[in-house]
């Protein structure tokens, strides 16, 4: 539990009264994160507004090094930073876009922002700092992912962060989360509930009020007022009146040409307007398109159902089909792959367009091979599927459509292959497929597209083994689309499997200088600074994995193992003791906590955490070798020597073998020490070893140290 302060109240005021009597640091801001007003990062996109002029005046460098992160969640401000979409996916024709983010992209766009305030406040001095979030309750999960972000860094020392939301608990988005907003409030924030005070007037007396006037205002606050009193008036008015506010309003704001204002009020003032099914859906549509194309899937999903419920298919076929692909595909994303099958059903029942139901066949096939959890995914009907959509191309009249919708179903079924385990039969499809691309397209024809088959070619050769093909084809699309960091991601990757360690470490900065922070390439980096010694530059990307996602169980378990190495025993217990906190059953974890325990002399805890880890994974060496050592030291020479020779068959380091070999030394077994002590010695010239050896040799009867090698 921190410093930060959770306001629970049914009204704005009330919340905003607690917060007056709390003894707070200077309050930064206060950020109304209402959806309704700019739609996803409403309350991020008023902050950076306010703070990234000056904070690019200060440091000038912010701006190139967060660019994605400032113009995905405030377009106004495009003009002060770099493009943040220059690679060849945004420079593809209309209709080339195949790639889209992950679901975890809005999750990294709030930890860069996290550091682009940090670093202006510092810049600002430091001091202690309060940044207010109100109406959390009804902000859109990219604002509720930074302020869970916001109250769970430790790097962000003096900044007290007060969240404001209704008394009920914080609901997560549906799908899969990735960060819950509920369970970092009531980690790290201290509820408070703030006592309601008198309404100056009922509801029924709202006659006492300028009526008219009221419902003008509560439309023109952007339907977000929890006055009971506005919305009373607004709801007595007419139908037609209401409409026509909504209307007013929707061009006031359109009036400001501020991008945002288009993914939150105007779509949805234009569908309460006087037009829903003209205007309403122009606007749905262009905020749903912008939201997908960047990776808000959570807002693009909320577009696309609303424009579906207002969408006719008789009379707006296109339309209709457009809101019907695109909210799908953006449901399956989130992993709500349920809601997607039903609209995929749907449209199968209502449309005969062959091309809807090729198109439908693919996607239904990606649920069933990607979409669904494990559990439920069956690659037999993802097969089935796909070859129905690959047949339907077949007949696709004009031969270069047909070409390219035949090769992307091959593709798609290429996946099913890899899931199951057959890279020999998806590296043939993804070859034939380029191969016909080459024969039928013109060169500069679907450029992208092209791309992302020779991308998914060196996944395939990866997953295979073949390392070098597979590098030679991530740098190919390296050259073709240099600026998407998902690239350089992976050339680190094959470098890493290569023992091009020094090359990976810069694969990965140039991947991270492209991109928002995110936790697997700050990990990769550390295990690849490790393995090159820098064990300091390893343990601050562990650290800096575990800002980003403290539930990074291989960070947290590496940055335990080297605190321990370097003997910081205190930091490396807190690391133990929390990430045991997240995976009780972790066997290098509890490994840990054995050799711990050990080291603060409580064997008999320390054995027990070892068998506890030996219980989870067999085959965990290290913690054979160390219950063994507990074994030795309370005389238990056959117990260590089970242990030990248990060690040795799964790990054989050389250290395992010289505590082996001591054991059948002192227990009489000179030949097996000895065999033991050749081997060290051989590894590592230990003198020890030696010595040991020779002692060996001698109550063999054999000679000793002249025959010992040097």
């Amino acid at each position: 539990m921190g410093n930060h302060h959770w306001i629970r109240a049914a009204r704005r005021r009330d919340r905003d009264l607690l917060r007056e009597g709390l003894d707070l640091p200077p309050v930064l801001m206060v950020l109304d994160a209402h959806r309704r007003l700019r739609g996803p990062y409403t309350a991020a996109g008023t902050l950076m507004r306010a703070i990234v002029p000056e904070a690019l005046e200060r440091r000038p460098e912010l701006g190139p090094a967060h660019n994605i992160e400032i113009l995905t969640s405030t377009p106004e401000l495009a003009r002060l930073v770099p493009p943040a979409w220059t690679s060849l996916e945004w420079q593809a024709g209309k209709g080339e876009r195949t790639r889209f983010y992950s679901r975890l992209h809005t999750l990294n766009i709030s930890n860069g922002l996290a550091e682009l305030l940090r670093d202006h406040l510092a810049a600002l001095g430091g001091g202690p700092r309060t940044l207010v979030f109100e109406n959390v309750h009804h902000a859109d999960p990219t604002d509720q992912e930074l302020v869970a972000v916001l109250l769970r860094r430790g790097d962000l020392d003096g900044l007290t962060v007060v969240v404001g939301t209704g008394p009920e608990p914080v609901p997560d988005p549906p799908g899969e989360v990735t960060i819950s907003l509920a369970r970092v409030l009531a980690r790290h924030a201290v509820p408070v509930d703030a006592p309601a005070t008198a309404l100056t007037s009922a509801p029924s007396d709202a006659g006492a009020v300028d009526a008219p006037a009221a419902a003008r205002a509560y439309v023109e606050g952007d339907c977000t007022d929890d006055d009971p009193l506005l919305l009373a008036a607004y709801e007595a008015l007419p139908a037609a009146e209401r409409a026509r506010l909504h209307d007013e309003r929707a061009a006031t704001l359109a009036g400001r040409g501020e991008f945002s204002l288009s993914l939150g009020a105007i779509p949805y003032h234009a569908e309460h307007g006087t037009d829903p099914s003209g205007a309403g859906l122009a606007a749905l549509r262009l905020a749903m398109d912008h939201c997908r194309g960047i990776g808000l899937y959570q807002a693009a999903a909320d577009l696309g159902l609303r424009g579906r419920a207002l969408v006719d298919r008789s009379t707006q076929e296109e339309l209709w089909w457009h809101f019907t692909n695109a909210t799908s595909t953006t449901l399956a994303s989130l992993g709500r792959a349920d809601e997607a099958m039903t609209i995929y059903d749907e449209a199968r029942a209502v449309s005969a367009d062959p091309i809807v139901h090729m198109e439908l066949a693919y996607s239904t096939a990606m649920l069933y091979a990607r979409h669904y959890p494990e559990p439920r995914r069956d690659y037999q009907r993802a097969r089935m599927w796909m070859n129905m959509s690959i047949a339907i191309a077949s007949l696709v009249e004009d031969p270069k459509k047909r070409a390219f919708h035949s090769v992307f179903g091959h593709n798609g079924l290429a996946l099913v292959e890899v899931r199951q385990k057959r890279a020999d039969e998806a590296l043939r499809m993804l070859e034939d497929g380029m191969a016909r691309l080459d024969r039928e397209l013109e060169p500069g024809e679907h450029a992208l597209h092209r791309a992302v088959l020779r991308y998914n070619r060196a996944q395939v050769l990866g997953m295979m083994g073949r390392l070098e093909e597979s590098l030679s084809d991530y740098l190919a699309v390296v050259e073709l689309d240099p600026d998407f960091p998902e690239h350089h991601f992976n050339v680190g990757n094959i470098l890493r499997r290569l023992g091009r360690d020094e090359e990976a470490v810069a694969a990965y900065e140039r991947a991270l200088r492209l991109s928002p922070p995110f936790p697997e390439a700050y990990y990769n980096l550390g295990d690849a600074r490790l393995e090159l010694g820098d064990v300091r530059g390893a343990l601050a990307d562990f650290g800096y994995t575990l800002e980003l996602d403290p539930a990074h169980l291989d960070a947290r378990v590496n940055r335990a193992g080297l605190l321990c190495d370097l003997g910081e025993t205190d930091a490396a217990w807190r690391d133990v003791t929390e990430g045991l906190e997240l995976a009780p059953d972790n066997a290098h974890l509890l490994c840990l906590k054995g050799r711990l325990l050990a080291e603060r002399d409580d064997p008999d805890a320390a054995r027990e955490a070892l068998s506890a880890a030996i219980g989870r994974d067999e085959r965990l060496a290290e913690a054979w070798a160390l219950r063994g050592e507990l074994a030795y030291a309370a005389g238990d020479l056959a117990g260590a020597a089970h242990d030990l020779d248990r060690a040795v068959e799964l790990g054989g380091t050389p250290e395992m073998r010289f505590n082996r070999a001591v054991v059948h030394q002192e227990s009489g077994r000179y030949a097996e020490a000895a065999a033991d002590y050749e081997i060290v010695l051989a590894a590592t010239g230990d003198e020890d070893s030696r010595e040991r050896l020779g002692a060996c040799r001698a109550a063999l009867g054999e000679p000793a140290a002249a025959d010992v090698p040097a």
